[in-house]
């Protein structure tokens, strides 16, 4: 790990105990959670990059596997979506990935003070699974759109539709989580009763 990551750590920690002792909650929060994303995404790379960069690629792979529409190459993230004129090829790469907004969902989840321990580690693992799937849907339409509209739909569906659907369900996920409302309140015990049927 890189020597000025290490040095953030703790001048970030230090700040943190600081807020705490002072009890300024609202400091604490941003601080805490502005904090453990540039954290998180700091160390992020290479590694959880190349993992969510190819989780994102197998499940494009599996939709194309189902329509063939495309043919994605797993090792390089290039994805040869097929149409009735010419061939597009999307690459699947860091922007691809959804790191970003992975990172920042579990910062403020992790200092989200409205939450119990139990609540943070279930709203942090469903916002990484529902980022995920938003990307790959994201990823679909956009190879849908263009093999059936052709390559000249490819901005269209890649940096308008596709980025707007994935955003307005990122969107949609951050309010639900961190308005408190009784929609998430409701996600959590419905889960919690779920897990007492299944004993």
């Amino acid at each position: 790990m890189n020597v000025y990551i290490l040095l953030g750590i703790v001048v970030w920690l230090y700040v943190l105990s600081v807020l705490k002792r002072a009890q300024l909650s609202a400091f604490f929060f941003i601080v805490g959670s502005a904090g453990l994303f540039f954290i998180l995404t700091a160390i992020s790379r290479p590694y959880w990059v190349w993992f969510f960069t190819h989780a994102v690629i197998h499940g494009v792979d599996l939709f194309s596997r189902i329509t063939n529409w495309s043919n994605v190459m797993l090792k390089t993230g290039l994805v040869y979506i097929t149409n009735g004129h010419n061939p597009v090829v999307m690459s699947i790469d860091y922007e691809c990935s959804g790191i970003i907004e992975t990172c920042a969902f579990i910062a403020l989840t992790v200092f989200f003070p409205m939450y119990k321990r139990k609540e943070k580690v279930f709203y942090a693992i469903f916002g990484l699974v529902f980022i995920y799937l938003s990307n790959v849907l994201r990823l679909i339409i956009v190879i849908t759109i263009v093999h059936f509209g052709g390559g000249s739909a490819f901005f269209l569906a890649h940096s308008v539709i596709g980025r707007l659907v994935f955003y307005v369900l990122v969107i949609a996920l951050y309010y639900n989580v961190f308005t408190y409302s009784q929609l998430t309140r409701g996600i959590y015990r419905e889960f919690l009763d779920w897990g007492h049927h299944k004993q």
